[in-house]
């Protein structure tokens, strides 16, 4: 191998294999290939959801590297527990363990593969490990002893074939912390790891800190409770919450940004988890600042349950209270005072996160639990440049869009593998475009500047944010079938997200179906009860072009009450008025389009496309209400 063609780097490597393949293979070798094949596909899928990169998958075998010990052991419980989901479902003889094995440790690469103890340490790993189970290296428990809620058994320094020094190794528990982390144990399996008996006693331990958390009536102050009857929208028939912003309490600029940050975090967790209802940020945000009850919180929003909270900045480090409430019965269901050092707060926010979720009694697989905490960056100063730079982006103006690029810039430089900083940084150079804000220099350079930033962004990390704009610049750049395949792929991933709905609706609506579009658009208002103006002129656009102009006008009012400013919401307001027959008022909400925007004018080209008919009629509708043309 000559010195120029390979390179050395620290990474983390999976191993997995499947347990007693000859044997299935020669039992039935079309259904073993099928299952080898679909289960394959799981893991490929997974892998590439926990940002790592298959190398290879001979045979029964598959090898993947990724960037973090954290990405790789959360991708391989995520594997092991979908994959006993699958099992479950097949006949005793026809089921396909895997073995796991992770390491973190010097590799050789060259071109695509990797080669060195590093790997070879992972393989052998592997082999210690249970059916269905993870055996990870000693090097990788240094790196996640604390991050993650898995308990961990240390196996002992096992000796390991071409391996001249005995490797320290630990098996992973896929269950949270029913473990000892730090002590040697027996590999021999205790009672707890009988089903019956483990349930049995998890059950005991949740009832007794459910006890021992939940304050008594006569120990708490007394809560005005909610009255589901006056409710503004019935209750869903899963948990709902709605997370309030966490109070800065010093009331300084960094500890607002990281109260805003964190608060948001946590509702694009639990946003991911299907069995909850979570009312979106855009929604929650309009209290901050405010003095408002738990019951008036509650039955404006239309849930049970809410989330309050203070933080307090003090040095390098950061205390932040917060408290669950069950707002029909004005009982606190969890209570927590967290006293972490800055550089904790990404790990903090899991934690919250995961309280909730169990506090709520909602049951969830791993591999949901490895999207739940999915986050891009360690750098909390890279991490608070993008909480800014959405704060200066949702003002919808050219001056909020280039302080918002320049932010999501210093956010790559400080971490170039930051997919948020990607994304925004793809929404901002996208509306520089004509037709948006206009300053582009070279329009057809900026289209693909921005979706090459929108790809980096998936590639980065494959979720449902990322691929539902990249779904929207498929679209734009004119590839809409591929557009519409990539946003209903985001909302398979999370459809319970008020942007992933709205985005894909927006693309129906663009496609001329907007029949299908309004049922999403509504639904992302409900998940929204006090949505964006984005969403709300998302919505009068659905209803428009499907010539229900009450309802389009419905929603187009409350876009503008909500951003006067917004060029977008006056204009699809001023079409439906013009439509409906409401000149005067479609003459004055013309007056502000040109209050707005002086130069504004309708652009003379004739509409094309699947959306041909409505935008047609749109065209009409602005010229009949005064727009100036081109």
């Amino acid at each position: 191998m000559e010195q120029d063609t390979f390179k050395r780097k620290l990474t983390t490597v999976l191993s997995a294999d499947a347990v007693g393949y000859s044997k299935l293979m020669g039992d039935d070798e079309a259904a073993t290939v099928k299952t080898i094949t679909a289960y394959q596909k799981i893991m490929t899928d997974l892998i590439m959801q926990h940002r790592g990169r298959v190398i290879d998958s001979p045979g029964d075998n598959m090898l993947a590297e990724f960037g973090s010990v954290v990405d790789a052991v959360q991708c391989a419980v995520a594997i092991q527990k979908e994959l006993q989901a699958r099992n479950d479902h097949l006949p005793d003889n026809r089921r396909m363990l895997f073995r796991i094995g992770i390491n973190l440790g010097d590799v050789i690469q060259e071109g695509e593969r990797i080669y060195g103890d590093g790997v070879n340490i992972a393989a052998r790993l592997e082999g210690l490990a249970e059916p269905g189970g993870i055996c990870i290296s000693k090097t990788a428990f240094d790196h996640i002893a604390t991050k993650l809620p898995y308990g961990y058994d240390f196996l002992g320094d096992q000796s390991v074939k071409n391996i001249d020094k005995p490797v320290g190794a630990y098996r992973v528990s896929l269950d949270p912390r029913v473990s000892d982390a730090v002590k040697p144990v027996s590999w021999q399996k205790s009672i707890l790891e009988r089903s019956s008996y483990k349930v049995a006693i998890i059950t005991i331990i949740v009832i007794a800190a459910a006890l021992w958390l939940i304050p008594f009536p006569w120990q708490q102050p007394a809560i005005e409770t909610a009255s589901e009857a006056n409710m503004a929208y019935s209750l869903p028939e899963e948990p709902s919450v709605a997370v309030m912003p966490l109070k800065p309490l010093g009331g300084t600029d960094e500890e607002k940004l990281l109260a805003e940050g964190i608060s948001t975090s946590v509702i694009t967790a639990l946003s991911k988890t299907p069995k909850l209802f979570t009312v979106d940020y855009e929604s929650t945000s309009k209290y901050k600042g405010e003095d408002v009850s738990i019951k008036a919180i509650a039955e404006d929003m239309g849930v049970r349950y809410v989330l309050e909270g203070d933080l307090q900045k003090s040095g390098d480090k950061v205390r932040i209270n917060v408290k669950l409430i069950d707002a029909l019965s004005g009982k606190n269901l969890w209570a927590e005072k967290y006293d972490r050092p800055v550089d904790d707060l990404f790990v903090l926010q899991d934690d919250i996160t995961m309280e909730i979720i169990k506090a709520l009694q909602v049951e969830l697989f791993e591999g949901e639990y490895g999207n739940i905490i999915a986050r891009g960056t360690d750098s909390l100063e890279a991490f608070l440049k993008i909480v800014q730079g959405y704060q200066y982006w949702k003002v919808g103006n050219k001056d909020g869009d280039i302080m918002a690029n320049r932010l999501a810039n210093k956010a790559i430089e400080l971490d170039p593998d930051y997919a948020a900083a990607y994304s925004l940084l793809s929404r901002t150079i996208w509306r520089s475009l004509p037709g948006r804000f206009g300053y582009a220099e070279d329009p057809e350079k900026t289209k693909q500047e921005a979706f090459n930033a929108g790809l980096k962004a998936v590639e980065l990390d494959y979720s449902a944010d990322t691929l539902s704009w990249l779904g929207i610049l498929y679209h734009m750049m004119r590839q809409r079938d591929k557009g519409l395949q990539t946003g209903e792929k985001a909302l398979a991933l999370n459809p319970h997200n008020s942007r992933t709905l709205t985005n894909l609706g927006l693309m129906l609506r663009w496609a001329g179906r907007c029949k299908e579009a309004i049922p999403l658009i509504d639904k992302a208002i409900r998940i929204s009860p006090r949505p964006s103006a984005n969403i709300l002129f998302s919505g009068a656009n659905a209803y428009r072009d499907c010539q229900l102009y009450d309802e389009c006008i419905a929603l187009g009012e409350k876009a503008v009450q909500l951003e006067p400013d917004s060029l977008f919401s006056h204009l699809g307001l001023t079409c439906c008025y013009a439509l409906s027959g409401q000149m005067e008022k479609a003459q004055a909400s013309t007056a502000e389009v040109l209050r707005i925007r002086p130069n504004f004018k309708v652009r003379d080209r004739q509409p094309s496309g699947p959306n041909k008919e409505a935008d047609i009629r749109r065209r009409k509708a602005w010229v009949m209400a005064g727009l100036p043309t081109e």
